[in-house]
Formats: structure tokens, sequence, C-alpha cells
């Protein structure tokens, strides 16, 4: 009896010890060592890629933004976006996508809406935007509804606008759209790209400038 209870007391001691070990390690000593690595090496992503102009966090290189004016460069449709339903309490905007097949009335519908617009607003005088210039991107959302990034093809259609809209030469414009382009990843990764609320800081500093 008195053997049972002492082994039970050990096996339970070093049952204990593990759990106390075991919460060190990986509660406390694991995350902090990650913690400090990611700071120390990779402190801009590890903090959420934020961009900050006038001294102010103004937004997240990742995570695209709605409600520009159109005297800006516009992001890609964010149709996945949506209200918090469930739980009340907080205003939350929830991301998707529409899952809506590619046969689906209501895509089909709200595309040929969306080009249309795009192409009302991006023909200027002196410049006409047709509907077949218009890139897929310029109609459609992302996965996520969140994407942060639009194809050169969509940033260019928008260079007379953006140009006509605040005074600015064709010229000036597209010399800030060349200079926010990012080739492929690697090299081989993705596609070309542009960051929508980076070319529009820019634009505002330009702007600022003249």
């Amino acid at each position: 009896m008195n053997n049972s209870l002492s082994n039970t007391g050990r096996l339970l001691g070093a049952g204990l010890r593990a759990l106390l070990v075991l919460t060190l390690v990986t509660g406390v000593i694991y995350p902090l060592a990650v913690t400090g690595v990611a700071q120390a090496l990779f402190h801009h992503k590890a903090n959420g890629s934020e961009i900050s102009y006038d001294g102010k966090v103004v937004g997240s290189s990742l995570i695209g933004q709605q409600g520009y004016s159109l005297d800006y460069f516009q992001p890609r449709p964010a149709r996945g976006l949506g209200e918090n339903s469930v739980n009340t309490r907080y205003t939350l905007i929830l991301s998707g996508a529409t899952n809506l097949s590619a046969d689906n009335k209501k895509l089909i519908a709200s595309v040929e809406e969306a080009k249309a617009k795009v192409v009302k607003d991006n023909s200027v005088p002196g410049h006409t935007v047709e509907p077949s210039q218009v890139p897929a991107d310029a109609v459609t959302s992302s996965g996520s509804g969140l994407d942060p990034d639009i194809s050169p093809a969509y940033a260019d259609l928008q260079i007379h606008r953006v140009a006509e809209r605040n005074g600015l030469t064709v010229a000036q414009v597209r010399k800030l759209v060349d200079e926010h382009t990012e080739g492929r990843t690697l090299g081989f990764i993705g596609e070309p790209r542009v960051n929508v609320l980076e070319l529009n800081i820019a634009l505002k500093e330009l702007l600022a400038k003249s």
C-alpha cells in the first residue's frame, strides 16, 4: 500500500514538473524567442506591414481599402465584404469570396455593371476607354475581398482620369505608376502588381509638391 502511494506520488510529481517545464518553454521562452527574432529581423512585417503618411499609420500594404474618391486610383471591387450579423455587439467587417460561379446571372450582371462604370469613370475628354480595355481585376473581387493590389493594366487604364482630375500631365501620373509597379516575386511567382495605397500616397505627395 505504501509503495503504491509512493509510486503515485512520484508520478504526480514528475507530471507536475513536466507541466511546469513545458509551460515555461512553450508558453514563455519560445514565444519570446520568436517575437524577438521577428522584431529584430522582420520588424516591418512583424508589425503588420504598416504604411505611414504624415506621421500617422494610414493602413497596411497587405490589406486593400475602399472609399477613395475618383481623384485617386481605385482598388479592386470588394463584393466579398460584409457586415457581421452574428455578434452584433461589435461593428466588424467580414471578408471573403462571393462564391458565385462564372455563369451565375447575378455575377454576370454585376460584372457588366462594374465594367460600364469603369468605362464611364475613366473616359475623359480626348481619351475614351473601350469595354474591351477593362481588365478582369477592375470588375471582380479577390478571394479575400481585401486585395491591396491591382494589375498594371488597371492602373494604366486610370491614368488619364487621375491626371485630368488633379491637373497633372499624363506623363507625370504614368511615371508614378511605373515607379510603383512590382514584378513577379522571385521573377516567376504571381503576377506584376501595383499597391493602390502606396500609389495613392505617392500621388498625394506629388500633389503637395505641385
